[in-house]
């Protein structure tokens, strides 16, 4: 039987939503995490180098 007119899955598409930007906003996290041990590592060779 199909959904009345008008009514629509929004209370999924939230969720989803919500899941989704979660995600991402771990990913750009660890993907800055990462970006600074990598800066910090090249930091400590150049200094080690240098010496």
């Amino acid at each position: 039987m199909p959904k009345p007119k008008g009514q629509k899955n929004t209370k999924n598409k939230a969720k989803h939503s919500k899941l989704i930007a979660r995600k991402v906003n771990k990913q750009k996290a660890e993907k800055a995490l990462r970006k600074e041990r990598l800066k910090e590592i090249v930091q400590r060779a150049k200094e080690g180098n240098a010496d």
